[in-house]
């Protein structure tokens, strides 16, 4: 009995001294919250690192610049800091010396880098990144022809933050949207290539505030930027990478005058890789489905002949895009942005061991052949006719 009475004693003792508490904790207001960053080159060639820091209680009414957090709740303020260094670590080291919380990279959604650094590399700071345990893999990046702190340092009149105005643009899917994780998976895929979505600052002018949109693609290969291409050829380049998901096509059908527009429902992309002895060719298959949004032609789509030469219509249109794309990376650039290699050696991985060395030579210089098939499956019930004034 005195021994139960003993045990009942001891093991809440116990029980206490194994939990190991919060003794470890970072309070929220210890932290200095990023919620974007910025990465440039200077002309000393030493890396400026920018980033956007919330400020949850700030403590001074000196620090301006309105702002809501982007996961919500009450409002605070942003303020934009700066720091130089050899390299990305360094340039943290000394973005730390001047701030009074820690460096907190969790809540850091937007990574921007400017032009004259994606030129010179982009390996270095990528190595850092993917190697920091805190930063978002998930987290988009972009190029910018400016300065990636002069994007950052833009108010977006709609938007709470320049980072989230970023983010929802690249969302949208009307040009590409790449996360750090795919962007450092393209880096040290087989190609070496990769694609960033392309910022530049539109200028206010006087009653509307400057602000970013992304304006075509930045294409990298080996780890540097080599080119960019427009918002046409960036919509080849979403087809060949299956990577299109809403889009608006507006085309002139026949020779009669007027438009139709077509919204995407949606669309498949296939590549089917050839070999026949030295000669390496690649089949591209596309199938879409698409809904008429307007029609200001002379078509009446009730007429399957019209319907069909609408869908051929529709279908060199996005040859023609593909093309573009096709021209620029394989002829100018000879940077395989599409993923072909990967195509190749998911069905031919010997073939591929062996001649991979080489694969420059053999993308230059491969034959694609496009095939698009388009149904057009929603025509709609109205006739363009039925608002058009009688011809007396």
């Amino acid at each position: 009995m005195e021994a139960r009475r003993t045990w009942i004693v001891v093991i809440p003792i116990v029980s206490v001294l194994l939990l190991s508490g919060c003794w470890d904790r970072t309070e929220v207001n210890d932290l200095a919250i990023l919620t974007a960053g910025g990465l440039d080159l200077t002309e000393d060639r030493k890396l400026e690192l920018s980033v956007k820091q919330y400020l949850i209680s700030p403590s001074s009414s000196e620090q301006s610049g309105s702002f809501s957090s982007d996961t919500g709740g009450g409002s605070g303020k942003s303020v934009l800091r700066s720091s130089r260094g050899v390299s990305m670590a360094d340039a943290e080291s000394h973005l730390q010396q001047v701030l009074s919380r820690k460096v907190f990279w969790g809540q850091d959604e937007v990574f921007v880098f400017g032009q004259r650094l994606a030129k010179e590399g982009l390996a270095e700071p990528m190595e850092f990144l993917t190697r920091h345990p805190i930063p978002r893999e998930r987290a988009n990046v972009f190029v910018s022809q400016s300065p990636a702190k002069e994007v950052l340092e833009l108010d977006p009149p709609i938007e709470r933050s320049v980072s989230q105005a970023l983010r929802k643009m690249a969302e949208n899917e009307t040009g590409l949207n790449i996360t750090m994780k795919e962007l450092a998976e393209m880096m040290a895929g087989r190609s070496r290539s990769a694609v960033i979505p392309w910022v530049e600052i539109k200028p206010g002018d006087g009653k509307q505030a400057a602000f970013a949109h992304i304006n075509g693609t930045a294409v990298l290969k080996n780890g540097k930027m080599i080119g960019r291409m427009n918002d046409a050829e960036t919509r080849g380049i979403m087809w060949l990478r299956n990577e299109v998901k809403k889009a608006t096509v507006t085309v002139s059908p026949g020779k009669g005058k007027g438009l139709v527009s077509l919204q995407l429902l949606r669309s498949r992309t296939e590549l089917i890789p050839h070999i026949e002895g030295s000669k390496w060719s690649l089949t591209v298959r596309i199938e879409t489905r698409d809904d008429i949004i307007e029609n200001t032609s002379e078509f009446d789509l009730s007429l399957p002949d019209h319907m069909n030469e609408l869908e051929r219509e529709l279908e060199d249109d996005i040859k023609r895009r593909i093309q573009m794309a096709l021209r620029r990376a394989q002829k100018e650039m000879k940077s395989d942005i599409f993923n072909f290699a990967d195509a190749f050696y998911r069905k031919y991985p010997r073939e591929w061991n062996r001649n991979k060395g080489r694969w420059d030579d053999l993308y230059s210089n491969l034959e694609i052949n496009v095939q698009a098939k388009v149904k057009v499956v929603r025509p709609g019930l109205t006739n363009k006719s039925i608002f058009k004034p009688e011809q007396r």
